[in-house]
């Protein structure tokens, strides 16, 4: 038997087998790594689904002191402006009243 013959009949190697089931662990691990922990995976989801709801909160407290707001600017519309709770307020405000009034404050909440 010549040289060549020797080689050629040899087996391959053992590596050659490990090769893709090793490449393919590293590639599966790669891609599990970046979606549980990565920019766009799971973990990072489940920080937006928390800072959405307490986002979602803060709106709804806004909102309602929104329509407190809007309640009060309502009263002083000329259409329903009351001159009474005009010169109540401003009093109120002012702190203003003449030795001979009686004032009597309601509380417009």
């Amino acid at each position: 038997m010549s040289r060549f013959e020797l080689i050629r009949t040899r087996e391959p190697l053992r590596l050659r087998y490990l090769l893709l089931p090793v490449l393919g662990g590293v590639l599966a691990l790669y891609f599990g790594y970046h979606a549980t922990i990565g920019g766009q995976g799971v973990q990072k989801y489940l920080e937006n689904e928390q800072e959405l709801s307490a986002l979602e909160e803060e709106l709804e407290t806004k909102r309602q002191t929104r329509k407190e707001l809007e309640r009060h600017v309502a009263l002083l519309r000329p259409e329903s402006l009351d001159p009474d709770l005009l010169d109540e307020r401003a009093r109120a405000s002012l702190g203003y009243a003449r030795p001979d009034e009686i004032t009597i404050f309601r509380d417009l909440r």
